[in-house]
C-alpha cells in the first residue's frame, strides 16, 4: 500500500463519528497524527442500539498516536454546531479538514418500500444530512480560509443518482453533491477544496447488525469496504498537491483508491459501482 503523508499538526472535524462510516474516517485521520473532533449525540451505549460512542472513538484516536476530542453535538441544533467551532477556533486557530458526516436515517431506514410505510422521521435526513453540512461549513468557513489550504468533504453516496432505501435519502444525497458543487465556488479563492466522497457498501455495525437477518445477508459483507477506507481516500485527496482541480466534483472512494495506489485494510480492492448504481452527475458553472 502506498504510504499517506503524515497529518502531524492538522486538525479535523468528522461529524457524527460516534460509529460506522464517521468513527472509520475519524479513527484513519488520527491514526495519520490528525488533531481530530469527533462529534456526535451518543455518549453511551444502550441496550438494542448500535454500539459506538464518541468518546470511544477519540479515546481509539489518541491511542493510535492522533489526538482524539470527543465532542457532544446534536447537529441538528445550530447553537451547539456554532459552538462545536468556536471551540475549535479557541483550541486551534484554525482547520484542515471537515467532514461532513452526520446524518439521521431514523428507527426503519431499512424497511422495504414504499416510503409511506416508514416513520416520517426518515425527513430528518434534510435536518441532519443536509442542511446541517452546510450548517457546519457555514460557521467553519473562518478556520478553514485561515489554515492556508483546507478540504471539507460532504459524505455522499451513489442514492444521489440511484435508488436506495427511500426518497428522503436520495434527495439529501443528490442535494449534498449539489452543496459541493456550489460551495467549491464559493471557497476557490481561498484555496479551500469541496469535494463529495461516494464510499461503496460497508461493513458498518449496523449493516453487519441487519444483513445477519436476512438469509445470506453476511455473504454480501465479503465485498463490503471497511469503513476506515473512505479514511484512506480522504487523507489521500488532502495531501494531494492538484487537489483544487478536484474541487466541486464527486470521488468515489474505490476510484480514488486506484488512482492513489491503496487498497483496504482487508487487502481487497474494493470496485466502483460507477456503472451498476450511476455515474456522478455533472453540474455546469456559468457566468
Amino acid at each position: 500500500m502506498k504510504t499517506i503523508p503524515s497529518l502531524a499538526g492538522k486538525v479535523a472535524v468528522v461529524t457524527g463519528a460516534s460509529r460506522g462510516v464517521g468513527a472509520g474516517i475519524a479513527t484513519l485521520l488520527g491514526e495519520q497524527g490528525a488533531t481530530v473532533y469527533v462529534t456526535g449525540r451518543t455518549t453511551a451505549s444502550k441496550p438494542g442500539t448500535t454500539p459506538g460512542t464518541i468518546s470511544e472513538v477519540a479515546d481509539s484516536i489518541t491511542r493510535a498516536g492522533g489526538d482524539g476530542i470527543a465532542v457532544v453535538c446534536d447537529h441538528a441544533d445550530d447553537s451547539q454546531i456554532k459552538a462545536l467551532f468556536e471551540r475549535v477556533k479557541a483550541e486551534q486557530g484554525h482547520l484542515d479538514i471537515l467532514v461532513n458526516n452526520a446524518t439521521a436515517l431514523g428507527p426503519d431506514p431499512f424497511v422495504p418500500p414504499p416510503f409511506w410505510n416508514k416513520s416520517l422521521t426518515i425527513s430528518e435526513q434534510f435536518t441532519v444530512g443536509l442542511r446541517s453540512a452546510f450548517v457546519a461549513s457555514y460557521f467553519a468557513a473562518p478556520l478553514l480560509i485561515a489554515a492556508d489550504g483546507a478540504l471539507v468533504v460532504n459524505v455522499s453516496y451513489y442514492g444521489a443518482v440511484s435508488y436506495h432505501l427511500d426518497p428522503a435519502y436520495g434527495a439529501t444525497k443528490a442535494g449534498l453533491d449539489k452543496l459541493t458543487f456550489d460551495m467549491a465556488q464559493d471557497f476557490r479563492p481561498y484555496k479551500v477544496a469541496v469535494v463529495s466522497i461516494w464510499p461503496g457498501p460497508t461493513a458498518t455495525e449496523r449493516a453487519k447488525s441487519v444483513l445477519a437477518k436476512i438469509p445470506g445477508g453476511v455473504k454480501r459483507l465479503e465485498s463490503a469496504e471497511t469503513p476506515r477506507f473512505s479514511g484512506l481516500a480522504i487523507a489521500s485527496l488532502y495531501s494531494d498537491p492538484q487537489l483544487m482541480s478536484k474541487s466541486g466534483s464527486v470521488v468515489i472512494a474505490a476510484e480514488a483508491a486506484l488512482e492513489y495506489g491503496f487498497k483496504d485494510f482487508n487487502g481487497k480492492q474494493p470496485p466502483s459501482l460507477r456503472e451498476q448504481k450511476g455515474s456522478p452527475r455533472p453540474f455546469v458553472q456559468v457566468g
